[in-house]
């Protein structure tokens, strides 16, 4: 009697060559993936040197392929100079194989400049999106908010955090099932007024849309979970995710020196270790995986050049939840419907 049938969910596709332990985390997480999550998966790349680490595994049966790339761009290369000369880089073979719809989705790790311009060239725009932006999840109370820009445009305008707005609701519409989600606007203080006139024109563009947008939110506010979508520019947004990460690890980093130094915290340290190791889980990016990239005219999901396999069949995993829930084609439709022309609000 035959096996049954594996109703396979999605394909994604990944650099392989990217990061700082390719391709052997990209395989293990890929091998994963496949296993575990019932998803397919193109490893993108040097088809011998990927070839060779699938070797050192029992893959028979997986659903897996390797699609050969001769190039790859390394992280000291300018991004567009290197993707202009290196037609066969395997960032630029993913991203080809998601534009011609062979896949689903694409994940890259290592050079996030590489990963945004490869996908700006590869897949384009979504029409009415002047700026793609990172979606980057952070963990509270509540599960996690998004925040939106994460690192992928430094300098902005204020209808740009306005569809940065937009696409991170649509998105925590989409993936987590908030019927309407809170939109904040990370700033120095609450009042309208406060900040430079781009806070102030941001915050009156927000005000005004269909945005459920509850007004200014403070530093202090990002952690508690006191909105579902964090709107900022790249440059904020960036800061406010690494300076996350680094508190985070330096908590636990304190705890631990605390717990060893004194024997009365041993005890204690023992009793809420499982509690410890469960908040520290949420806190890890390798949970998450990897952070979209919304606004482009496909499923894009950008990781840590340090990631290890399980941040890679994370980040898999995220792409496959995109593509499963329609969030591209979810951002095109309601930008589409939009009565504010092509967004410039503020030409």
């Amino acid at each position: 009697m035959s096996p049954p049938l594996r109703v396979l969910k999605m394909r994604i596709a990944i650099d392989a060559m990217g990061g700082d332990y390719a391709p052997v985390e990209q395989v293990r997480g890929a091998i994963d993936a496949a296993k575990f999550d019932n998803i397919e998966v193109i490893l993108v790349g040097k088809k011998d040197e990927i070839n060779r680490e699938l070797a050192n595994y029992n893959v028979k049966g997986l659903p897996i392929s390797v699609v050969n790339a001769p190039d790859v761009i390394t992280m000291d290369e300018h991004p567009a100079f290197a993707l202009r000369k290196k037609r066969g880089a395997s960032i630029a073979v993913a991203m080809r194989l998601v534009k011609e719809r062979a896949v689903d989705g694409v994940v890259a790790l290592g050079n996030t400049g590489a990963a945004m311009t490869a996908a700006l060239i590869g897949l384009g725009r979504i029409p009415g999106i002047e700026r793609p932006a990172i979606g980057c999840p952070l963990p509270n109370n509540n599960g996690f908010s998004l925040l939106v820009d994460a690192g992928a445009n430094a300098n902005c305008k204020p209808h740009h955090l306005l569809y940065f707005g937009i696409m991170g609701t649509i998105y925590m519409q989409m993936t987590v099932g908030i019927h309407n989600p809170s939109v904040g606007l990370v700033n120095i203080g609450e009042e309208p007024s406060k900040g430079s006139e781009f806070y102030v024109a941001s915050y009156k563009m927000l005000k005004e849309s269909n945005l459920n947008f509850i007004g200014n939110i403070e530093g202090r506010d990002v952690p508690t979970g006191k909105v579902d979508v964090i709107v900022c520019d790249g440059f904020v947004g960036n800061i406010i995710l690494k300076f996350a990460e680094g508190m985070g690890a330096t908590i636990f980093d304190m705890l631990k020196k605390e717990i060893k130094d004194k024997p009365i915290a041993k005890l204690g340290g023992a009793l809420v270790k499982p509690s410890l190791k469960s908040i520290k889980t949420r806190l890890d990016p390798s949970e998450y995986g990897g952070v979209s990239l919304l606004g482009v005219d496909g499923v894009c999901v950008i990781g840590h050049g340090n990631s290890k396999a399980k941040a890679v069949r994370n980040a898999i995993r995220v792409a496959c939840q995109s593509a499963e829930k329609d969030i591209v084609g979810m951002i095109k439709d309601y930008i589409s419907k939009m009565n504010v022309g092509d967004g410039k609000g503020d030409k």
